[in-house]
């Protein structure tokens, strides 16, 4: 609702959530599910909340309503990931935890698919505990990959034994590829994105064929199902993030062809007869197509990807369009409706379709604006793109991270850096200089008497008419968002 503009029906969501939402409810929920909509859904509004007009609390982005209900609600899941492997029970009771005859078989997405929204709560409330146990699930999926590199699509999160074992990159397993991969770039992590990079080799050794991805068995590498998927539309999106943008394109091209065929992407297509698979013959609007087309349109500006919205936009009026909204078509072989509309059609295709032909929406920010706030631990900069979308699409700010730090190493360091500035300033050996082109590698002036090396105008915090080689100077974790890229000073 914030990025299609409507403003007033995202403050009345607001003021109705800030009422209150009980999550001491005697119901099973699944774990993933929870946390890419309801976690990840709080979490992109607490981030997106000013930027709405909605007012913030002081201290926010790290406190608010939204914030605490996200922190909530992701409590509740932490039962779930108490296994001797690390790796989450798929359903737990918001009220009682883990019921006692939970199955222990999860699928691999819904032990991989929660680095982005708990790194993100655990950095804004000083938690760690809600980080540390998404990065334990990644690695006890990654120790139990086969010995060619690939994981199956259903794991014992007891004994760690593989019950299903086709490897693949669709329904199943697709958000932990994309999680290694938006966790990395969220988190500036070498060693999720390292993983990652294993997997896209074993993936491209033993599943793919003239650009299209089969499911194959995951000790032996031999085919198991020739089909596409249409949840494995993503793949050439995660693609572009990596930047193997000429691949991706080959793979979208695949599977624009299909849809094509059919005005949409049927959930099973079997590649050798090039037709759609019994029962499996329905679109529910899935948005994992046009999520590609928006991540490669903005690396490539190839107007085929337009293209593709274009065709989406006229294939989803006419042929889904209902009185109340937009049914799921139920085959697409005779475009028959279902009585149903599935929440990510809202949530992620209409999205993705609006940022593919909104060039200068917000969330396509290179950096060259940005919002300077004050949080407890001193200046924060927001706002400045680089948002990473959780599987859901909800835009996560990665700059909102570095604002709220509150682990003990810092404070440490605040406090060594405290005593030094009294001991200077008591012996009055304390100067700060602004760093020049003869003066390299000294401290910069006092943010409050700093002026500008051309006009001499005094700085003023509280205004984003910063340049981006004229940047807030911040108390002892300097960072500075360059075309979307978030620095520390120890980079």
């Amino acid at each position: 609702l914030q990025i299609l503009g409507n403003v007033s029906e995202f403050q009345r969501v607001v003021n109705v959530l800030q009422e209150g939402v009980d999550f001491d409810i005697d119901v099973n929920a699944s774990v993933f599910e929870t946390n890419i909509r309801v976690v990840g859904g709080l979490l992109s509004a607490h981030l997106l909340s000013k930027k709405a007009g909605v007012e913030v609390e002081v201290g926010w982005p790290c406190s608010g309503p939204l914030l605490r209900m996200a922190e909530e609600a992701a409590r509740k899941l932490l039962p779930a990931f108490q296994t001797p492997t690390g790796m989450p029970y798929g359903t737990v009771n918001l009220l009682h935890g883990v019921n006692p005859g939970e199955t222990p078989v999860t699928c691999t997405a819904g032990i991989g698919t929660f680095i982005v929204e708990f790194a993100t709560l655990s950095h804004l409330t000083g938690d760690p505990v809600f980080e540390d146990v998404a990065r334990k699930a990644l690695k006890a999926l990654w120790k139990n990959r086969s010995d060619i590199g690939l994981v199956g699509n259903h794991i014992d999160v007891v004994t760690a034994k593989w019950v299903a074992q086709d490897a693949g990159i669709g329904a199943g397993v697709d958000s932990y590829f994309e999680y290694l991969v938006k966790g990395a770039i969220l988190l500036q992590d070498k060693e999720l994105m390292s993983m990652f990079l294993e997997y896209n080799k074993a993936i491209k050794n033993y599943t793919k064929f003239d650009d299209w991805y089969l499911w194959v068995q995951m000790y032996k590498g031999t085919v198991s199902m020739p089909v596409f998927q249409s949840l494995e539309a993503y793949w050439p999106g995660l693609q572009s993030l990596i930047g193997d943008v000429d691949n991706a394109m080959r793979t979208f091209l695949n599977y624009y062809t299909v849809w094509k065929q059919f005005g949409g992407l049927p959930e099973f297509y079997n590649i050798p007869q090039g037709y759609t698979v019994d029962k499996r013959e329905g679109y529910p609007l899935r948005p994992e197509l046009i999520e590609s087309a928006m991540y490669l349109y903005r690396a490539t500006r190839d107007p085929t990807l337009l293209e593709l919205g274009r065709d989406a936009v006229e294939s989803i009026e006419k042929i889904s369009k209902v009185d109340c909204g937009f049914a799921t078509i139920k085959d697409l072989r005779d475009h028959r409706l279902d009585n149903r509309m599935e929440s990510f059609f809202l949530a992620e295709t209409v999205k993705y379709l609006y940022l593919l032909f909104d060039p200068d929406n917000f969330i396509h920010n290179d950096g060259s604006v940005f919002d300077v706030v004050i949080t407890p631990y001193g200046e924060c900069i927001l706002n400045a793109g680089g948002y990473v979308f959780n599987t859901e699409a909800h835009p996560i700010d990665p700059a909102a991270l570095h604002c709220c730090r509150k682990r003990k190493e810092e404070q440490w360091e605040v406090e060594d850096l405290m005593r030094e500035f009294y001991s200077l300033k008591k012996s009055k050996k304390f100067a700060l200089k602004r760093a020049s082109d003869h003066d390299e590698g000294e401290s910069a002036k006092d943010p409050e008497d700093a002026s500008s090396e051309k006009g001499g105008e005094k700085r003023n915090s509280k205004k984003n008419s910063h340049s981006l080689l004229s940047c807030p100077s911040q108390s002892f974790n300097s960072k500075l968002a360059v075309l979307g890229q978030v620095f520390l000073d120890n980079t």
